[in-house]
Parts: structure tokens; sequence; C-alpha cells
């Protein structure tokens, strides 16, 4: 089962039990509190009326009744009085109370029922036996025993004048006309849990679309980071909380993994790298050994110390390209001039221009100050002469622009070489990746450009090349 399906699943699992146990108390607990405050009611009306009908009791010959008695009068003017009341909502258009009045044996003297129970024996009733006891006295009777709602709530209080108990008053109240008060409150809180379940669903799907969704992108970001490279290895999801924390770690993980692979690849291509100029120099030191003829010995000390020259750029390419990489800014940044700086590069390796007998023009000289790291900026920028003076047609041009497009700022460099195979041309950058000059035959470090990329990195810029038919272009491009 798919992780949505299973948080969705207990959070209505939970939400639905909830909602059933809190309804199933709530809808229980109505009618015994309405029961609860009626009861109150009772016991105040009883106990008021049991005063009102104290002196009438107090004169009442033995084998009489109330009829015709203040006490009486009063009752029945009250059962007569019309009333219209709208409770809450609810119409109440009569008055319900039953008042019947014992005396002290417990045999009704006055009823104000439609149908009264005068004279008839009550001492048995539990409302008038506890309370001739002295004790409170009460009682719910149904009209139909099977039918809870014609239940009459009585309650007692007792008649007394001068502490000498006289009698007992009655008051009762049918429980069905409290019945739509309970309705009432039983169906607004049904629809209220109804729609209090409706907002937990709803919650409940939202908040399972969040979860789903932020672990469906960290899934993503962990399947494509390894099939991306370091520089356009996506960034990870920014996601709050937890799992934030855990995409951070994750991505803390990749460059882990990422440097740990990149470092083992590199050593084994420096090894790749140095077996051939060590070769090289074994075999000259072994036949120096021996007795030659001075041209050969010549020519044999010149091919180790230019292996010698050839491991001394390797190393010293690999070094400045490790520095590169622990960087995550530039070192030292400054308003440099590419134009100045390009200038300075050109005058540093006028020599190998000589010697290739190539010229520099210049396409555009544009002097807009870039903020960035001079030193690695110089480095770049003289790994790309260096290269131009490499793969350029001899007795030919380089072509050098920096202008500004927009918000970037181009620097390019032309050489009228035979450029580069198809084939190479997405390769170039990759590290200890280096073709064959057309010059003299050798291969470089196949560091230089990886340099190039470096620093471009450093300063969120990019770099290109591509063929111009004839020589290859390299264009550096920083925003501004």
């Amino acid at each position: 089962m798919r992780l949505g399906l299973r948080l969705l699943g207990g959070f209505l699992l939970i939400s639905g039990l909830a909602a059933f146990f809190v309804l199933r108390v709530f809808l229980a607990e109505i009618k015994p509190s309405v029961r609860e405050v009626m009861e109150d009611i009772l016991v105040d009306s009883a106990n008021l009326l049991a005063e009102s009908a104290a002196d009438d009791l107090a004169v009442l010959p033995p084998g009489g009744t109330l009829a015709g008695s203040a006490f009486a009068r009063q009752v029945q003017a009250y059962a007569s009085r019309p009333v219209d009341a709208k409770i809450w909502g609810l119409d109440k258009r009569s008055l319900d109370f039953r008042v019947y009045v014992t005396d002290a044996a417990g045999r009704v003297v006055f009823d104000s029922a439609p149908t009264p129970a005068t004279g008839a024996d009550y001492s048995r009733w539990r409302d008038v036996s506890r309370t001739l006891r002295g004790e409170y006295g009460a009682r719910a009777t149904r009209e139909v025993q099977a039918d809870d709602r014609t239940s009459v709530m009585y309650v007692a209080a007792p008649v007394q004048r001068g502490g000498k108990l006289l009698g007992v008053l009655t008051v009762g109240k049918p429980m069905a006309t409290v019945q739509p008060f309970i309705d009432r409150a039983e169906q607004k809180i049904f629809w209220a849990g109804v729609w209090l379940l409706g907002l937990s669903l709803a919650i409940g799907l939202l908040v399972t679309w969040w979860a789903v969704h932020s672990v469906r992108r960290l899934r993503g970001y962990a399947l494509s980071v390894g099939t991306h490279d370091t520089a356009t290895a996506p960034r990870p999801p920014d996601l709050p909380g937890e799992l934030g924390e855990l995409a951070q770690a994750m991505d803390r993980m990749r460059l882990r993994l990422e440097g740990r692979e990149q470092l083992a690849h590199d050593v084994r291509a420096l090894t790749h790298e140095l077996k051939s100029p060590l070769t090289a120099i074994q075999g000259a030191a072994e036949l120096l050994g021996d007795e030659l003829p001075a041209p050969d010995r010549q020519r044999f000390a010149l091919q180790i110390d230019d292996q010698v020259d050839r491991l001394r750029d390797l190393v010293d390419s690999a070094l400045e390209l490790s520095k590169l990489e622990s960087r995550q800014t530039p070192a030292h940044r400054e308003a440099v001039d590419l134009v100045a700086l390009s200038e300075q590069v050109l005058a540093q390796h006028q020599a190998s221009l000589s010697q290739a007998g190539l010229q520099v023009q210049w396409l555009s000289q544009e002097r807009v100050t870039l903020q960035g790291d001079a030193e690695a900026l110089s480095l770049a920028l003289s790994n790309l002469v260096a290269n131009a003076c490499r793969h350029g047609a001899a007795g030919g041009l380089l072509e050098l622009s920096v202008r500004r497009e927009g918000r970037e700022l181009r620097w390019s460099l032309r050489d009228h070489g035979p450029g580069v195979p198809a084939y190479a041309l997405p390769q170039l950058g990759q590290r200890f990746f280096a073709t064959v000059s057309p010059r003299d035959g050798r291969k470089g470090s196949g560091l230089g450009l990886a340099i190039v990329g470096q620093v471009m990195a450093l300063h969120a810029g990019r770099w290109q090349a591509e063929n111009c038919q004839p020589g290859l272009r390299v264009t550096l491009r920083f925003p501004l």
C-alpha cells in the first residue's frame, strides 16, 4: 500500500473513531442533563407552591378536600392562563404543570389534572411516601410503559405549619414538553459533528497531500542526483522542519559520495597520465647509461627534460584545480577589468605566441568592471591562451573580444586551427581529456579547461566551446 493511502486511512480511522465516541457521549448526555435541570426547577416550584397551600391545608377538616379553596382557585387560574412564548425559536402555547396535594395520610385532597384523582390513596407513591418520611421525594412515571416519551417527572415538597407535617404537594411535568428542546440540541450537535468530521477529513487530505508531495520531492531529488554531474546537480528541495533537515543531510551525503567518486576517478586518470612520461623518462635514463654518441645523449637528455616539464605541468594543474574545487566563492573579490587582465596574460605568453607565429587581433574592447578573483580569472585566461597557442594555425590569428551583451559580460577567444572533432566537443572540460596538438602531436594535461570550468562556477558564470570552421571559439559568460 502506498504511503499516501496509509496516511489517509490512518487519519480517517482516528478521526472517525474520535467523532463517533465524542458524538455518542454528547448525545447520550443531553437527555439526562435536561432532566436534571427540569428536576431542579420542579424542586423550586414544589416548595414555593407548598408554602401557598399551607394555609388552606392547615384548616382542612378530616376527610375534606381543597376544592373551592383559595389555593385551588389560584392553581386553576394558572392552568387557564393563555400563553404564547417563543423560547429560542420554539413555541410554547400551554402550561404543563400538574399539581396535586395529599394530606398527612397520603390521601389526595387536590388535583389539577383534567381527570382529578381526588380521594385516591397516593401514600405508596414514591414522591409522597418518601416526603412523608422526611426524605426527598421524586419519581418519573410513564403513561405508556413502552414509550419513554410519555414519561412524567414528579417532585414533591412537604407542606408544614409550625413544624407539623400537614401533607405533601407534588408538581409534575411531562417530558414531552421538553422533548423538542432535546431533539433540537441533538440535531445541532449531530450536524456540528458532521461538519467537524468533514473539516477533519479536509485537513487530513491536505496534510496527507503535503506529506506525500514532500516525500515525492525528496524521492525525485534522490533519484536525480545520480544522473547529473556536480555542476548540474539539482538543488535539494526547500522543505520545512525535519523533512528539510533530511533533504540537507541527503545533499551533504551526495557531496561526500560524489567527492569520493571524483577522487577515485581522478586518481585513476592521474595514474594513467603519469605512466607515459614516467615510462619515457625511465627508457631515456636506461639508454643514457650506455655508451652513446653525443647527439643521441643530447636527444635523450632533452626527452627527459621535456617529460619532466610535462609532469610538472600536470602536477601544477592538478594542484590548482584542487585548490579551486575546495572553494565555494572567489577567494578575493575585487573589481577586475577583463581587457587589462587579458593584456597582462598575453604579455606573459608573448614568447609562445611569437614562437607559433600567432598575431592577436582585438575585435572589441569594452571596459566593463567585473567583481571577481583576479588571480583565478588570470589562471583561466592563461590556460585558454596556452591552448590557442598549441592548437592555432601557425602564422594565423587569434581573435579576442570583450563585450557586454545585455546583463552579461562576454570574453571570447578564437583560433584559426583545425578545431575539435565533433565527437570530442562535448567532452571538453572533463578532467584529463585532451586532444593532440596539430603542431607537434603532443597532448596537454587535460586539466586546463577543467580549471576554466571551475573558475567560471566560482563566478556564477559559464563557458562554451564551439567550432567555427576554421578554428575553435571559447566564450566565457559572466553575469553582471
